[in-house]
């Protein structure tokens, strides 16, 4: 075979692979977990990273879902983001921040374990 020609089949035989890949890639989507693996929250004081898996599992730290989803009255009902109740600048009940304080270190105080310095949970 010519250098053209053989240029020219390994070509089409890499389009033929980048077309098949996104095919497979749309066909064969990547599932979404039931709960959050983790969830960044974002802050002025700097954004914190939370192991939600680590804190839910069994093998983490076992913490049940209404322990800090408060407002869930049955078990199968999924919960609802903490902003939708407590916004960044609200007056009235509760700031998300002042919620997020109170619920976080308020555990790791009680447990003995877990972060309670501002530096250890907000990172820039």
């Amino acid at each position: 075979m010519e250098v053209k020609t053989e240029r020219i089949v390994a070509y089409g035989l890499a389009i033929v692979f980048f077309l098949v890949g996104i095919v497979c890639y749309a066909a064969f989507p990547v599932k979404t977990p039931e709960e959050p693996i983790r969830i960044m929250f974002k802050s002025t004081a700097g954004n914190i990273l939370f192991d939600h898996k680590v804190h839910a599992s069994e093998s983490g730290y076992g913490i049940g879902c209404t322990d800090c989803h408060h407002t869930l009255e049955d078990e199968g009902e999924a919960p609802t983001a903490c902003g939708e109740c407590h916004e960044v600048d609200s007056e009235d009940p509760v700031k998300r921040s002042d919620a997020f304080h109170t619920q976080c270190q308020g555990c790791h105080e009680d447990e003995g374990a877990g972060p309670v310095d501002c530096s250890a949970c907000h990172v820039r």
